[in-house]
């Protein structure tokens, strides 16, 4: 087989990139290889099949990893409202700038695209698992696990990374990259729950709570995020939870998760209300404190972790230490990480292929001719529609900047 341009993987990035590809030198042959039967079935499941594909808050603030010119390529490439209008899909967004499709369905999304692929004359090779890539005169020549070869002239990675291994990102292409020299930055699950001791979290099963988390290493504050943070029996989880999954990497052993579960009240305007509350409910017990402040599960949860006293005693009892004390906990419960979560829950992969391995235009700096894009590189966004974005814009890049250079 042969093809001017070979795409490996038929996510996001991939499609994004087959498309920017095509649509800047049409003339030029492009097939995307794909290790499933069919393109796309990751993209199926973001968004929990609404498919966030975008934000209006492209800041970089939100944009992590070692590739320098991240906001330069996204503010470069087309807005994810004019790429998609180009395929007829309309979008629309949330009190948070989160951009979903006007159909809210990730399937209208990828349907739009594989029209568009159609279209522009993209062939699609499925079934195709990649296992090596070599050079070859001016080109390349790729080879499958079933001993098939496609030869080209030119290549774009945009094969993901470790995360949601069930849709085909088992990180096999990254490791192929690895064993022929490339810089691999620290793999970790992004946008993903956290673990923490089962102990620690017994009796807060299924309990949702607002307020802001933090995440902490040796003293210091590394990242704060506010929203419902959700509790299962061996881990925290919830957007603000997701957001700060990527320190795991950096202070794996000495990381913790720091909540005040009453962000809206300052120290003293709780014990204020605590002291309220002792005179209004003085003869029930311990466990009735903080039930008009809490759901029942974690308000008995508070106290009984908190509280030296047995939950059964009387309001009464407590002393203006005990009162402080709780208040104090209130506002700095910490939860010591005890592991990321495993790939099969992430969204998404922190680190890959590293940023000095590419130049500006994502053409590799040792074997031009040969282009990333997407989650393969050590780029990683906050949950929100920042990765999805990130795909396509890389994608368009890529793609670009490669048919351009033949």
């Amino acid at each position: 087989m042969y093809t001017d341009i070979a795409v490996i993987g038929g996510g996001a990035s991939g499609l994004a990139a087959a498309a920017g590809a095509k649509s800047e030198n049409p003339d030029l042959s492009v097939t995307i290889i794909e290790k499933l039967d069919r393109v796309g079935k990751k993209l199926l499941a973001t968004g929990n099949g609404r498919c966030n594909l975008s934000s209006r808050n492209l800041v970089p603030e939100h944009y992590h990893g070692s590739v320098r010119n991240i906001m330069d390529i996204i503010n470069s490439a087309a807005t994810a409202e004019e790429f998609f209008m180009t395929m007829g899909v309309p979008l629309i967004s949330d009190n948070q700038g989160r951009m979903y499709p006007r159909s809210e369905s990730a399937a209208s999304v990828l349907s739009a695209l594989r029209l568009r692929l159609s279209e522009l004359g993209i062939a699609e090779e499925c079934g195709f698992e990649l296992k090596n890539i070599r050079k070859s005169g001016d080109g390349f020549v790729l080879g499958s696990a079933d001993d098939r070869t496609l030869k080209c002239r030119r290549v774009i990675a945009a094969a993901g990374g470790y995360a949601a291994p069930q849709f085909g990102t088992d990180g096999s292409v990254i490791r192929i990259f690895r064993d022929m020299g490339y810089k691999i930055s620290k793999l970790c699950p992004a946008v993903a729950p956290l673990r923490a001791e089962p102990d620690r979290l017994r009796g807060l099963k299924g309990v949702r709570v607002k307020g802001s988390v933090s995440a902490v290493s040796g003293g210091k504050i590394l990242k704060t995020e506010y929203g419902e943070i959700q509790f299962t029996e061996n881990s925290l989880s919830g957007i603000c939870v997701f957001n700060l999954a990527r320190f795991f990497k950096d202070h794996e052993g000495a990381l913790t998760l720091r909540l005040d579960l009453a962000a809206d009240m300052d120290k003293a305007e709780l014990l204020r209300y605590l002291e309220m509350v002792k005179l209004q409910r003085a003869e029930l017990p311990v466990q009735e404190l903080l039930t008009g402040l809490f759901a029942r599960n974690p308000a008995v949860y508070l106290v009984k972790n908190i509280l030296n006293v047995p939950i059964l005693e009387k309001i009464s009892k407590l002393c203006r230490e005990d009162l402080i004390n709780l208040a104090d906990r209130i506002k700095k419960l910490e939860f010591t990480v005890a592991g990321c979560s495993s790939w099969n829950v992430a969204q998404v992969t922190a680190g890959g292929i590293h940023g000095s391995c590419v130049d500006k235009e994502l053409q590799s700096v040792r074997d031009k001719g040969l282009f990333f894009c997407g989650e393969i590189l050590d780029v990683d966004g906050d949950c929100g529609g920042y990765n999805l974005q990130w795909a396509w814009s890389s994608g368009l890049w890529a793609g670009k900047n490669c048919a351009r250079s033949i």
